[in-house]
């Protein structure tokens, strides 16, 4: 995508025009009429496209072809030239896209001036989408719990395919850095990843911000699925679509086309789609609120993506890796973590998940004073904590039960927390807590604590008794 295509109906033009491009270095390639520059453009897109606006025994003017290069690859840039110049023809070609209008007979100078600033436009535009891919992917999924291993294994096996991709778990759990983690390691990475918030766009303009928009006062305004065009479209929170746009959706996934809001022609695009979800979709369609045919067309391959309670082993690392981040983004002191600090995060409840903790660890580098480690004391805390004299301050809770319930609830609800620190592993928390192992599952038993397999790991919960018939 470095050579200019040259389309004009006179031989002569065309071979000017190339010998001077090809005098300053630029490779040409040439074409007579409509028919031929269509062939060239789908044989390989060219850098540059300079057309005539009138081509005599053409199927198509130039206005028509602007309007097919600027529909199928909106990234080239198109300086028009003509010997019927008026006002109105180059207002409409600018409206339908095209970089400029140059009336015949040209100045060489002026022609090569608006070239080069085409180009050079057209080429700062490819290295902004350029860095920012590499900005956004460049941040590597972390983590090495077995959840957080059985999930990245199972989009390792999804990045090498076409296949639609739902990924369902609660806000901030990281859906949209596993659907760039598909992007980032797929033949389309070099391709835009573009995101729809479909809760965040007004229900009244989804359409105008999805499909573009046509108008004779503004001309062509591409929407999110033109831009993506060639890679990846996300749907995040796709339960939040409406209804009327679900159907719409779900014909450009059948067709791989649609019409711009206002418009009559079809835009033909190629995309990978990958959706997010927290909410349970099947409960959502019992509800008339999401269409069950939409669903099936997304839901080709499920990969839950596990909360921050079911990865805590991650804590640290993630810790970590946001402090680091900081320090780059916002030049914040790079501060280590003390264990006492580290345990306490590991303990904490997380209902944000990863959003939260990256929030957490922001709030104390801004806050906090020096560069020693972060210590627990600079954590908020919750609700059993210490006073200033070392006083366990008890929740209301507790302080009501009986000394044996006290006991017993605090027992469950403190090996509980340390089994799932630790990933379900009972011998490091049997190690932590001081008891030997065979101790701690007659513990675990008698306060009616089990553990069982969930999204990959071992995860601790209270063995509720079914209740009686």
């Amino acid at each position: 995508m470095s050579d200019i295509l040259i389309v004009d109906d006179e031989r002569d033009i065309r071979e000017l025009v190339s010998d001077i491009l090809e005098d300053e270095g630029y490779s040409t390639r040439r074409a007579g009429n409509s028919d031929e520059c269509m062939a060239e453009i789908n044989s390989e897109p060219p850098g540059l496209l300079i057309l005539d606006i009138w081509l005599k025994d053409s199927r198509m003017d130039g206005i028509d072809i602007l309007k097919a290069v600027k529909r199928d690859n909106p990234d080239v840039p198109v300086v028009i030239i003509s010997g019927h110049g008026n006002i109105e023809i180059a207002v409409a070609a600018i409206k339908q896209g095209a970089y400029d209008f140059i009336e015949k007979p040209f100045n060489i100078d002026q022609l090569m001036v608006v070239i080069r600033r085409a180009m050079e436009t057209s080429r700062l535009r490819r290295e902004n989408a350029s860095l920012k891919r590499k900005e956004v992917t460049s941040s590597d999924m972390i983590g090495k719990s077995a959840s957080f291993r059985a999930m990245q294994s199972q989009l390792d096996k999804v990045t090498k395919s076409n296949g639609r991709v739902m990924l369902s778990g609660p806000a901030g759990s990281g859906k949209e850095i596993a659907a760039r983690y598909i992007h980032a390691h797929s033949n389309r990475a070099n391709a835009p990843f573009v995101t729809v918030n479909c809760a965040g766009i007004e229900p009244e303009r989804v359409e105008e911000v999805l499909f573009g928009r046509e108008s004779s006062e503004r001309g062509i305004e591409s929407g999110l699925l033109e831009e993506a065009h060639g890679g990846v479209v996300y749907f995040d929170e796709v339960a939040d679509m409406p209804m009327g746009t679900q159907s719409k959706i779900l014909r450009v996934l059948v067709d791989q086309q649609f019409q711009r809001v206002g418009g009559s022609d079809k835009v033909r695009v190629d995309l990978r789609v990958i959706s997010s979800t927290n909410r349970n979709l099947d409960a959502e369609i019992e509800a008339d609120r999401f269409r069950e045919e939409l669903y099936h067309r997304l839901n080709v391959v499920p990969i839950a993506v596990p909360s921050l309670e079911e990865r805590r082993e991650d804590i640290p690392v993630l810790a970590q890796h946001f402090i680091e981040m900081c320090n780059e983004s916002q030049g914040l002191t790079a501060r280590e973590i003390s264990e006492e600090a580290v345990a306490l995060l590991q303990t904490m409840t997380w209902p944000g998940n990863v959003r939260q903790l990256k929030n957490l660890i922001e709030r104390v580098l801004i806050l906090g004073d020096g560069a020693g480690p972060i210590e627990a004391k600079e954590l908020p805390t919750e609700e059993e904590k210490a006073d200033d004299s070392g006083r366990v301050v008890l929740s209301g809770a507790l302080a009501t039960l009986p000394l044996r319930e006290a006991r017993e609830a605090f027992e469950r609800e403190y090996l509980l927390t340390q089994i799932n620190r630790f990933g379900g592993n009972i011998s490091r928390t049997a190690s932590f807590v001081g008891m030997e192992r065979s101790a701690l599952h007659r513990k675990l038993k008698s306060l009616g604590v089990v553990t069982s397999n969930k999204s990959g790991a071992r995860v601790a919960q209270v063995d509720e008794p079914e209740p009686a018939d």
